[in-house]
């Protein structure tokens, strides 16, 4: 960027205990009045940068320096509240609003968070508590979500103790996630890592996750509002990640009411985790999970290696249909290796809706259980154990 820019050319202090909400606001004000050519980086020194939640701009660059932590305050009480999202009709957790992202940015383009590996603190323990105790009015605010917006990069950055959802781009277009750790105790609720969410063209690679919930969780919107609000999540890319968590390494679900297809996962490494790979639907989600590819995947000590499902998930309201079956079809996994694994893999389709296509190929993981399969046709080659009958076709 030509322009640089200092939080600290805007009164902020770095010392942890100063609430600085209003320079990142002043400043980020600044960025978009003054539209500098080529844009302007926002260089956050090194320090503890203590501030409520605030919106990026378009063409900026949030630039963590080594050793600078941008931290949410943990002032429930003042958290500003949003609309739901349409494709999920109310919040997540709970009917009505929700709180605000810690960091967010609707309608906007050309927006880099970098540094050196600085650190994004949500201070997520309080939420979590409130969560435990039963005492949320509103869902919890995501740690970084970008709305409608295109040609996003997030990379050198660590996040951590996220109050629900990690990284959480909905509706975009076009973005790039590389070389970022994202941490969370592993009993922390609903800290999923990654959640690319209606969103096209999205490349995740070179990243460490470990987290309470999934690593990463393609989504696309929630039985009856993703079904009318239609944006599928397509052209998906995750590669070269590691990581360990109490729930699915790689997920695809269960919100994928909008479809998801066109989904390419190489070279994944998991350990300590519930489910490896794990596609998950619903009768009443509609949509269709299609074109998926995952290769070149090794996992130790994981509860169920693969988990195909049609009966995963929770409802809205009682007013989703009943009869928008899923479809899943053309699912392909191979060069799978794991150790220490509770249970190889099931894949349980609807009776109403049989999951299709699905193919397996080098696939070895090591367990005492045996596969659970139903409803379900396609071919297997090279699994160990052998998974089940219905994978009896070609792979012509």
């Amino acid at each position: 960027r030509r322009e640089v820019i200092s939080i600290t050319d805007f009164g902020a202090v770095g010392d942890g205990r100063t609430l600085n909400t209003w320079p990142f606001k002043k400043a980020i004000y600044r960025i978009q009045h003054l539209r500098s050519r080529g844009g302007t980086l926002l260089y956050i020194p090194p320090g503890v940068w203590l501030t409520g939640s605030f919106s990026l701009t378009s063409h900026m660059t949030l630039y963590l320096a080594r050793g600078a932590v941008i931290k949410a305050t943990q002032d429930t009480w003042n958290w500003p509240l949003v609309d739901p999202l349409p494709s999920y009709g109310r919040g997540r957790e709970l009917p009505g609003r929700r709180y605000v992202s810690f960091i967010q940015g609707d309608g906007i383009s050309d927006v880099i968070i970098t540094g050196e590996n600085g650190t994004i603190d949500g201070q997520g323990d309080v939420w979590w508590n409130m969560w435990r105790q039963r005492s949320l009015h509103f869902t919890r605010p995501n740690l970084l979500e970008f709305k409608n917006s295109r040609d996003v990069i997030i990379s050198n950055v660590v996040f951590q103790n996220s109050p629900f959802w990690n990284i959480h781009p909905v509706y975009c277009s076009n973005v790039v996630i590389k070389y970022v750790t994202v941490l969370a105790p592993y009993d922390s609720p609903n800290t999923d890592g990654i959640d690319p969410d209606s969103s096209s063209n999205v490349c995740i690679e070179d990243a460490h996750i470990a987290t309470g919930d999934d690593l990463v969780a393609i989504k696309s919107g929630w039985d009856e509002y993703g079904i009318a609000y239609g944006r599928p999540s397509s052209g998906i890319t995750i590669r070269r990640l590691q990581g360990s968590s109490p729930f699915s390494g790689i997920a695809i679900g269960s919100e994928t009411s909008g479809g998801v297809e066109n989904v390419l996962v190489e070279n994944i490494n998991l350990y300590n985790t519930g489910f490896g790979i794990h596609i998950k639907t619903n009768a009443g989600r509609g949509g269709y999970i299609r074109n998926v590819t995952v290769v070149n995947v090794s996992m130790n000590k994981v509860r169920k290696g693969i988990r195909i499902a049609g009966d995963v998930g929770d409802h809205p309201d009682e007013y989703f249909n009943r009869y928008a079956m899923p479809t899943v079809d053309g699912v392909t996994i191979k060069n799978v290796w794991g150790v220490d694994i509770q249970q190889p893999g099931s894949i349980e389709g609807i009776r109403s809706s049989p999951f299709t296509r699905i193919c397996l190929s080098n696939v070895k993981l090591w367990g005492e259980q045996p596969w659970k399969c139903m409803d379900v046709s396609g071919a297997a080659l090279g699994v160990q154990p052998w998974p089940c009958s219905q994978l009896t076709g070609t792979f012509s």
